[in-house]
C-alpha cells in the first residue's frame, strides 16, 4: 500500500490543502513524462517547476508538491523546499518498507549492469533506468513496493558530496564499487584521488557492520579500503588469489559467456546472457555481495543468468553479410570503450570496427585520454574506427592509419567515408557519451546495413 496524502504530509512536515485520502501512483518531475494519477513535484532548478503546474494538472496530475499554494483544483502539499521534501518522501518510504538488505552500487563504469545483475541475483527491487541521482533515486523510492527481499540502489555522481547525500536518504547495508575511473574528471582538481574519495562516500555511508565488494586489481578501491572513514565496513576484494573470484571463462559467442564463480568453499557455475570479461567481473561483484548478504547461492546463479542485454547496454544485432552490431551506445568512458571492444572480439565474423562518440567531462586530460583510447583500440587489433566529436582527432591520432575523425554525427552520416563506408559482414561496436547520442549511429546502421 502506498502512502496517502495525509501520511505524506505528516512524514515530510507539509501543509496539506485539499483531500488527503488520495494515494498518488508515482511522483513526476517532468510534465513531458507525467502520467494521470501522479503527484507533480514543482522543483526550482534551471526552470521553476511551479510555472508548469497548471500544465501538469491538465495532463492528469492528481496532486502537487509545491512551495506555495497555487490556484489549481487538486490537493497540494506545501513545503518550504520541494527538493528537500522529495528526498524526505523517498527516505520515509524506504524506512517504512525497508527489506532485509539494501545495496548501494556505484562506479565509473558498469554500475547499471551491476545493479541489474545484483537485483536479479537477490530477487530484489531496483531503482529503474538511470534514476541514480539526488532527484531520481528518491523519486523512485517514494513508491517502492512492500515485501521485497532486497533493494538495489544505483548511486551516481558528477561532483563530491552527491553520493554522501544519497546514503543519507538511503543508508545501504552493503555496497559495490565497480571501478574508480576517469569519468567527470574535470570536476576533480585532484584527479582520480578526488573521484575515489567521492565514490568512497558510499562506503562511508554504510550502516555499521556492512560489507562492500570491489575488484582487487583496482588500486583506488584498495585506497578507499585503507581510509579511516571506511574502517567500519568489511572490504571484500574480488579477483585472483582472493576468497571470491572467477575462473574458466568461456565465450558462448552471441549467447553470452560462462564461467565459474569462486567462493571460499565452493565454485558456482554461471552462464550469463551478457557478453565480455567485463560482465564476468560485474557479475562476480554482484555474486560476492549477494552471498555475503545471505542469499541462496543457487538462486544467485539463476538470477545472474536471467539478465538480458538492454538497448544501448550490450544488445547484439545481426547485420548483413554475417556481421554483428554491438550496441553499447548509452554512455562511454575510456575503460568501458576498451572493455566493450574486447568483448566484440569474442564474436565470430568479419573485421572488427568501432563507431565512437567522444568522451565528456575529462577537463585538461581529454586529449591524452582520447589518444590513449585510440592506442588501446589499435593494440587490441582493430584496423578501422570512425570517431566523431570534439576530440575525434586526438583519438584518431592515437589509433593511427585507419581512423576516420568527424566533427559531428551529421558529418559521420553524410560523408562518403563515413558510416556508409563500413563494409557488410563487419563486427561493429557503437559507443559514445550521452552528449553525442550515438544511438543515432545504431539506428542508421540497422536501417541501412542490418540483416533482413
Amino acid at each position: 500500500m502506498l502512502f496517502d496524502l495525509h501520511q505524506v504530509a505528516s512524514l515530510i512536515q507539509a501543509e496539506l490543502r485539499g483531500d488527503g485520502s488520495f494515494f498518488p501512483s508515482a511522483l513526476s518531475l517532468d510534465t513531458r513524462t507525467l502520467q494521470p494519477g501522479e503527484c507533480f513535484v514543482a522543483l526550482r532548478a534551471g526552470r521553476d517547476g511551479h510555472s508548469f503546474a497548471a500544465r501538469a494538472v491538465e495532463q492528469g496530475a492528481a496532486c502537487l508538491l509545491v512551495d506555495h499554494f497555487l490556484n489549481l483544483p487538486v490537493p497540494q502539499l506545501i513545503v518550504p523546499d520541494t527538493l528537500a521534501a522529495l528526498q524526505s518522501w523517498g527516505q520515509a518510504r524506504l524506512k517504512a518498507v525497508r527489506p532485509h538488505a539494501v545495496f548501494g552500487v556505484t562506479g565509473s563504469v558498469g554500475k547499471t549492469s551491476t545493479k541489474d545483475l545484483l537485483a536479479a541475483a537477490t530477487g530484489g527491487w531496483k531503482t529503474p533506468g538511470n534514476r541514480n541521482n539526488t532527484l531520481g533515486m528518491p523519486q523512485a523510492l517514494a513508491i517502492m513496493p512492500v515485501g521485497e527481499p532486497a533493494a538495489v540502489l544505483e548511486m551516481g555522481m558528477s561532483t563530491a558530496g552527491e553520493i554522501r547525500r544519497l546514503t543519507e536518504i538511503a543508508p545501504p547495508d552493503f555496497g559495490v564499487i565497480t571501478l574508480v575511473g576517469t569519468s567527470h574528471m574535470e570536476n576533480f582538481p585532484d584527479g582520480q584521488q578526488g573521484i575515489a574519495r567521492a565514490k568512497g562516500e558510499l562506503i562511508a555511508g554504510l550502516r555499521g557492520g556492512g560489507a562492500w565488494a570491489y575488484l582487487a586489481t583496482d588500486p583506488w578501491c584498495r585506497w578507499i579500503s585503507e581510509q579511516p572513514w571506511a574502517a567500519h565496513g568489511l572490504a571484500v576484494p574480488v579477483g585472483d588469489e582472493e576468497d571470491f573470484g572467477w575462473k574458466d571463462i568461456e565465450s558462448m559467442g552471441p549467447r553470452g559467456v560462462r564461467f565459474n564463480f569462486r567462493a571460499p568453499e565452493y565454485d558456482l557455475p554461471i552462464e550469463l546472457k551478457l557478453r565480455g570479461a567485463h560482465q564476468v567481473r560485474n557479475a562476480s561483484l554482484a555474486a560476492a555481495v549477494a552471498l555475503l548478504a545471505g542469499f541462496d547461492r543457487d538462486e544467485v546463479a539463476s538470477g545472474l543468468g536471467s539478465v538480458e542485454p538492454e538497448a544501448g547496454r550490450g544488445r547484439l544485432h545481426p547485420m548483413a553479410g554475417g556481421g554483428w552490431l554491438l550496441d553499447e551506445s548509452y554512455n562511454a568512458s575510456s575503460d568501458s570503450i576498451l572493455a566493450c571492444a574486447e568483448s566484440l572480439l569474442e564474436l565470430k565474423g568479419g573485421e572488427p570496427m568501432a563507431v565512437l562518440g567522444c568522451i565528456r567531462e575529462l577537463g585538461q586530460n581529454a586529449e591524452r585520454i582520447h589518444r590513449e583510447v585510440g592506442e588501446g583500440l589499435h593494440a587490441l587489433g582493430f584496423e578501422r574506427v570512425w570517431i566523431y566529436g570534439d576530440f575525434a582527432s586526438a583519438m584518431a591520432g592515437g589509433f593511427g592509419a585507419g581512423a576516420c575523425p568527424f566533427p559531428d554525427f551529421d558529418s559521420l552520416r553524410d560523408d562518403p567515408a563515413g558510416l556508409g563506408a563500413i563494409p557488410d559482414g563487419s563486427r561493429i561496436l557503437v559507443k559514445g557519451s550521452r552528449y553525442w547520442t550515438s544511438e543515432q549511429a545504431v539506428a542508421w546502421l540497422l536501417d541501412h546495413k542490418g540483416a533482413e
